[in-house]
């Protein structure tokens, strides 16, 4: 019997089962399913495949190493707050055992490996953030309701707000680890055939062709000689064969001469899955002077771009008050990853300043530099007149004593 409006509605949650369990219960217990190759290929074995671990840590760590700030939305122009107690936990430490750029590394990281996002608890006392902590991932969970998409928290079996958890969500509801998983299963299957091939021989060279009559314990004979003689360190002699015996070798098939070829695919699959250009992973082959600029463009604007505006509005979302939520933005500075040479910066700022769209201490705050007095006007250096030096004559007009010894 319902009775409105006294009667809540209970909103129906993920639940997780072990029976058929997905690939979060598999996560918690270290598991995962085997991709089509055959092989499981979980977090610790994807991140052994060198095109996945160099992905992680070059998104993770360009993240990490962009200045980050607190501004104030003051009409249509945002304000630097340098003052800000969350600059601490973000610049310095997070907490006593864990920097800012840790955290934050941390937090993307997992983020690219996990279904679940990135995730942290922020300590609050007295409502303001202390620190904040990353817990395991068994510690730290939420569940899902299905119809609207809440998250509710835990830590441990204690319910915790929402606003007091930073939550980096993958895109697609999928980490690209996850959607890699086949591409990366391949990778590994090509890296164990590739040990196994100048390891322990899995491809062999061609095969002893033996006359009829030789019997078992002649062959094994024939067959311990030959490996002791041309395997190993010794292969390459001069082969010496007898009682009728010759040597076939064979011939490499289409995708044994495509083998590194298939590699190199590889690479290329999980670039695309992690939205990287191949050449920042290494595969330089259709790198040139020319596009390397733009494939560093394209990588802040099409693969970092996205997961800092996520980790912007989680990170406000979690650590600012309800009050500071409606002006105040937190902001990574984009400038680290797009500066150019130092003639070309150069140039370009001097051409900004000559045509006043920014003024001399703008520029030197760019670069680094503290501002400088009347540095706030916006004057074009090349055309403004510069101030006259005052003369050293006397009233009546008469040279000083200063002129006079400047003169001798």
């Amino acid at each position: 019997m319902k009775l409105w409006p006294f009667t809540r509605k209970v909103q129906p949650t993920e639940q997780k089962s072990l029976a058929s369990p997905d690939q979060a219960v598999l996560a918690i217990f270290g598991l995962t399913e085997a991709t089509s190759t055959g092989i499981v290929v979980s977090q610790a074995d994807a991140m052994q495949v060198p095109a996945v671990a160099n992905a992680v840590q070059l998104i993770s760590e360009a993240v990490a190493s962009l200045d980050v700030y607190v501004k104030r939305i003051e009409g249509e122009t945002e304000i630097d707050v340098p003052d800000h107690p969350v600059l601490d936990l973000l610049r310095n430490e997070s907490n006593d055992w864990t920097s800012g750029f840790e955290m934050i590394r941390q937090i993307v990281r997992d983020a690219l490996m996990d279904d679940r996002g990135g995730l942290a608890w922020i300590n609050r006392p007295n409502d303001r953030p202390q620190e904040i902590i990353r817990y395991r991932r068994s510690v730290l969970t939420f569940d899902l309701d299905l119809e609207t998409g809440e998250r509710k928290y835990r830590v441990g079996n204690r319910p915790v707000p929402a606003r007091d958890v930073i939550h980096l969500l993958p895109p697609l509801e999928r980490a690209p680890l996850s959607l890699a998983r086949e591409a990366i299963g391949i990778a590994v299957a090509l890296d164990r055939h590739a040990a196994k091939l100048f390891g322990r021989g899995a491809r062999p060279s061609g095969a002893l062709m033996i006359p009829k009559g030789m019997g078992e314990e002649a062959i094994k004979a024939a067959r311990a000689a030959w490996r002791v003689a041309h395997e190993g360190e010794d292969q390459g002699r001069t082969a010496f064969l007898f009682d009728g015996m010759t040597f076939e070798p064979f011939t490499f098939a289409s995708t044994d001469a495509q083998f590194l070829e298939n590699r190199k695919f590889q690479i290329q699959e999980i670039g695309r899955a992690f939205n990287i250009p191949s050449p920042m992973l290494g595969d330089l082959e259709r790198a040139t002077w020319s596009n390397s600029e733009q494939k560093g463009r394209e990588f802040l604007s099409y693969t970092l771009e996205p997961w800092l505006r996520g980790l912007e509005g989680a990170l406000r979302r979690a650590l600012f008050s309800d009050e500071e939520r409606q002006n105040h933005v937190i902001r990574f500075d984009r400038d680290d990853l797009t500066r150019a040479d130092l003639q070309t910066r150069a140039t370009t700022i001097s051409s900004l300043i000559s045509s006043q769209v920014i003024n001399p201490n703008e520029s030197r705050a760019w670069i680094g530099l503290p501002p400088r007095e009347g540095g706030d006007e916006f004057l074009n250096p090349h055309i403004s007149e510069t101030p006259a030096k005052p003369s050293s004559r006397s009233e009546e007009g008469q040279p000083t004593d200063e002129d006079d010894n400047a003169t001798e």
